[in-house]
């Protein structure tokens, strides 16, 4: 298994985030990468890749116009504006607003932000651009010779819409991954989302069409965020109807639960017979996790990694949420190496 590995990541380090109405310490910060990489060098003994950079082409294709020139000229504009600190959103264009188009940086932030919790940074696109040519770099090795890559990368993707970021998220990197591989020839391609929480984003990229197939094993969203989107009843629509499968579990799911919920995610996926497959590899499922409540173990990702070794089709790895330090990168380690004692059988 080759390791793409994103150098640039650090580049984007909030002070803090919102968390429920109050500013708190980042959970998603610069000092999980460190802890995975060391683990899964151990783990799996792979050899970290440089990603080549792939240019604007590969983000295009998921991303709106003026989303990316948000996002790339974000910063500038907010500290143009006088702003010290990271950049937040503090108003929305809600249901009634007559919509227009101000300019100022503030109105923008809320015009294209789903959520409070993510700051912008001055390097948030350094290391959201880079994490996209990481996960390129990986879909294209993965797609040319069959060997699973992994994407360790961040701010993570998967709650980032074509037009929209939020959930400590910029750039969709699974999609931007499973686009790739469209790209290059496959029919059909599956993104599976193991994250704790939905993986909004590449639901609503993918929900009219009928190429990707996106599945989500989640919180609960009337309880856990993204809130709004992540319901058994979202299945897609024109070309994609049936393309998405969402299987929310209840607060406290342990394996057993968990496990039955991805049994279900296996019956569709099979009979549905992509090329390839993007996961989306969440790992705050964790018992020790601080912002979720599920209750699964370390030794349960091994068994997570090792049902998907058994797949047999072509597999990018993504990293995207798990900000327990103390087991992050044991996590992580598990399901790569229960993936390896399974795929080389």
């Amino acid at each position: 298994m080759r390791v793409f590995f994103n150098a640039r990541h650090d580049a984007h380090d909030g002070a803090g985030e919102m968390h429920h109405g109050r500013m708190v310490p980042c959970f998603e910060n610069a000092r999980r990468i460190p802890i995975i990489r060391d683990a899964v060098a151990h783990a799996v003994q792979a050899q970290l890749v440089d990603p080549a950079d792939h240019g604007m082409d590969p983000i295009r294709a998921i991303h709106d116009a003026d989303y990316l020139d948000f996002i790339e000229n974000a910063w500038g504009a907010w500290a143009k504006a006088g702003n010290k600190g990271d950049a937040f959103p503090y108003v929305w264009p809600s249901a009634g607003f007559s919509g227009g188009k101000p300019e100022h940086i503030s109105a923008r932030l809320g015009q294209f932000a789903i959520s409070s919790d993510t700051p912008i940074t001055q390097g948030t696109w350094k290391a959201a651009y880079w994490g996209a040519q990481t996960v390129t770099s990986a879909a294209d090795a993965t797609w040319h010779d069959g060997e699973a890559s992994f994407a360790l990368t961040r701010p993570p993707g998967h709650h980032a819409h074509a037009n929209r970021y939020g959930g400590y998220c910029f750039l969709n990197n699974c999609a931007i991954a499973a686009q790739r591989m469209i790209s290059k020839g496959a029919k059909k391609v599956a993104i599976l989302d193991i994250d704790y929480h939905h993986g909004n984003g590449a639901q609503d990229i993918f929900y009219q069409r009928g190429d990707v197939l996106t599945i989500s094993l989640h919180a609960d969203p009337t309880h856990q965020f993204p809130f709004f989107m992540g319901y058994a009843n979202e299945t897609g629509r024109n070309d994609g109807q049936g393309a998405n499968l969402n299987i929310p579990l209840p607060g406290g799911s342990d394996f057993g639960a968990w496990g039955q919920g991805y049994a279900k995610a296996m019956q569709k996926l099979v009979t549905w017979q992509p090329d390839a497959l993007v996961i989306a590899l969440g790992v705050d499922a964790h018992e020790a996790e601080p912002i979720c409540d599920f209750k699964l173990q370390t030794d349960d990702f091994k068994r997570i990694g090792q049902m998907i070794g058994r797949l047999g089709l072509k597999t990018v790895f993504a990293m995207e949420g798990g900000y327990a330090h103390d087991v992050i990168g044991h996590n992580v380690a598990a399901v790569l190496s229960g993936y390896l004692n399974e795929a080389k059988r």
